[in-house]
């Protein structure tokens, strides 16, 4: 873990933005195309910690961006060029576009100022969906990112951030993937060579020291 004062410069909150990836009801809501997926987040807490994160975003002032993806109901422009393409197109939930599955799942809470981004295609919430135009253009210089799964999106929109030239924190009791087990060690082996990897309380920690300073 970074040294507490480290992590208070990393995270103050004019040049930090928070980004959340496919927390919504079709993946991690109780109506999931990805039951297991859904089961691990809510059961290991990392939802809890997701929604935790945003509401200490909001009262810090720290910029909250929501990365959803859908597709629509024609498919159109989006990609098949893998297997876990293909089978989104056959699970029983469709993250199709208006519906219930692509909206921020509970206990998340959406505020006005909070940024939506919605992609119809690929694997990062970065890459070709001009989440990088609005970090810069709200000042930002590091992104935490939180969300699911830590199997794909989540160490996708780690590189993209840091080939961008972000600096990445990861709470890692803030991210879920499948199985259980593979959480950790993908966090250990990859996510902390290219991020600041901390916990929850201590980003909480950090805003809250900002606030005090304030």
């Amino acid at each position: 873990m970074p040294p507490y004062e480290q992590l208070r410069e990393l995270l103050h909150p004019a040049t930090t933005a928070l980004l959340t990836v496919e927390c919504q009801r079709g993946v991690v809501g109780e109506d999931s195309a990805l039951p297991e997926l859904a089961a691990q987040a809510r059961s290991s807490g990392a939802l809890a910690n997701v929604a935790r994160l945003v509401d200490a975003a909001h009262l810090d002032g720290v910029q909250v961006l929501h990365a959803v993806a859908e597709r629509r109901p024609d498919g159109r422009g989006a990609n098949r060029n893998a297997r876990l393409f293909r089978a989104a197109e056959r699970l029983p939930v469709r993250q199709l576009v208006g519906s219930a599955a692509v909206r921020v799942a509970p206990p998340i809470e959406v505020a006005d100022e909070d940024l939506v981004v919605r992609r119809l295609h690929g694997l990062s919430p970065l890459a070709g969906t001009g989440v990088d135009a609005l970090l810069r253009n709200v000042g930002c210089r590091t992104l935490v990112v939180i969300g699911v799964s830590a199997n794909v999106a989540i160490p996708n929109a780690v590189f993209d951030a840091v080939n961008l030239g972000y600096t990445a924190v990861v709470p890692a009791d803030a991210i879920a993937g499948i199985p259980a087990d593979y959480t950790p060690a993908m966090v250990r082996h990859t996510l902390a060579l290219v991020a600041t990897v901390t916990t929850t309380a201590d980003v909480l920690a950090a805003w809250q020291w900002q606030r005090d300073a304030g």
